[in-house]
């Protein structure tokens, strides 16, 4: 790689102050930093030394999901080839899956992209490593029938009005990804959710299946009426525990399998970068409301609020929301106490949201980014109960 480090920086003039194209250099930095460690180093003054910085941080995020990722575009293609009839072999599932998955990310990366070395030329700051895993999560967590005009679309809103709009990476208070996915979740509801989403027919094929990943677990759950059971109903259609912990059922391109998430769980935890207590009290909330509603809730003609704990924790996004979403350091709060507090409304809300207004059975989305809201509010209550539990100074 010696030839390529030497030809960036013979370029390198042309991009710093005073060259032609000073303009561009974010775009430069950008590139030579994928590459390469960054040569600046502080020389002066009390500083933390860490080898971990923005960019192997943002590394170990995309470490961490490329279980689900794989899993998902295998996923994706495994359900396009039961609906067509064809082999269902890992080779032609995964390939299927690659013809799906790798337009929606090349998309993502395209768009946000360009809104990034825009936002970046014009403010003249480097391109913050953050865009690589919000360009990540966002594919993952969008159906894989999702057209690539509404890809584009949804991006741009999560990068420009959920991020830079507030300053940058670092100063946004909602995850991107997941601002993005709300804007198309209300924007284009035909095609984010409900039945027809799921299967995408090709007219200029005569009507071939060109996309398939059948009906949702939680849209099933969501329209079961009394005096039916909401387990019977889904383990009718084929749905068990066991299914739903493996993954290999219809969603989103990489919130089904709950295995791989916990790998990716493992990982963020054990190099400290994901939030543990975040994780555990998102759990706990939704544990907790759930057995609320299992013991209150009475005869009702929803019989979702019956469905069990576990059920909740496996089906739709729950998990995947909370390890890789609710776990966000920018959007997050701060404070141990805080996270604990953050997690377990974002469990409970997700599971109100869920079960009470069948309009909206991924509840998880939701309750991110409305405890993303009032995650500083959060660290401020919190704070301040510290402050007053101090012993006031002796004068």
């Amino acid at each position: 790689m010696k030839w390529l480090k030497d030809k960036l920086d013979a370029q390198e003039k042309h991009f710093v102050s005073g060259g032609k194209l000073e303009k561009l250099y974010p775009l430069f930095e950008a590139v030579h930093t994928i590459h390469f460690s960054t040569t600046a180093v502080t020389k002066i003054g009390a500083h933390i030394r860490d080898s971990l910085d923005t960019k192997r941080y943002m590394i170990i995020v995309v470490m961490a999901l490329l279980p689900t990722m794989g899993f998902g575009v295998y996923n994706a293609g495994l359900q396009t080839q039961l609906a067509g009839g064809l082999s269902t072999d890992t080779l032609s599932s995964v390939l299927q899956g690659l013809k799906i998955f790798l337009p929606i990310l090349l998309v993502t990366f395209a768009v946000g992209g360009f809104w990034e070395v825009i936002f970046a030329v014009f403010r003249g700051h480097e391109i913050n490593e953050g865009f690589l895993v919000s360009g990540m999560l966002f594919p993952l967590i969008v159906p894989p029938t999702i057209p690539l005009w509404q890809v584009a679309l949804g991006i741009s809103f999560g990068v420009v009005v959920g991020k830079e709009v507030f300053g940058g990476t670092g100063r946004n208070f909602l995850n991107p990804a997941l601002t993005g996915r709300a804007f198309l979740f209300f924007s284009y509801p035909a095609y984010m959710s409900g039945d027809a989403v799921w299967t995408l027919v090709s007219v200029a094929k005569d009507r071939v299946v060109d996309t398939f990943s059948g009906a949702t677990p939680l849209a099933i759950a969501a329209q079961v009426e009394a005096p039916n059971s909401v387990v019977g109903v889904l383990t009718e259609q084929g749905f068990s525990l066991s299914n739903l912990f493996w993954g290999t059922y219809a969603g989103s391109i990489g919130e089904t399998s709950v295995f791989c998430i916990l790998l990716g769980a493992a990982l963020l935890i054990a190099t400290g970068i994901g939030s543990w207590r975040v994780m555990v009290g998102s759990v706990l909330g939704g544990v907790l409301m759930t057995t609320v509603f299992n013991v209150f809730s009475g005869p009702t003609n929803l019989p979702f609020l019956h469905l069990g704990p576990l059920w909740h924790l496996m089906m739709g996004g729950f998990m995947f929301g909370i390890v890789f979403m609710a776990t966000d350091p920018v959007s997050a709060p701060d404070l141990k106490a805080s996270k604990w507090v953050y997690g377990l409304l974002i469990g409970i809300l997700a599971i109100i949201i869920r079960t009470i207004n069948p309009a909206y059975p991924e509840g998880v989305m939701l309750a991110i980014l409305l405890m993303n809201v009032f995650a500083p509010l959060i660290d401020h209550v919190v704070l301040q109960r510290k402050v007053k539990k101090r012993i006031p100074n002796v004068i």
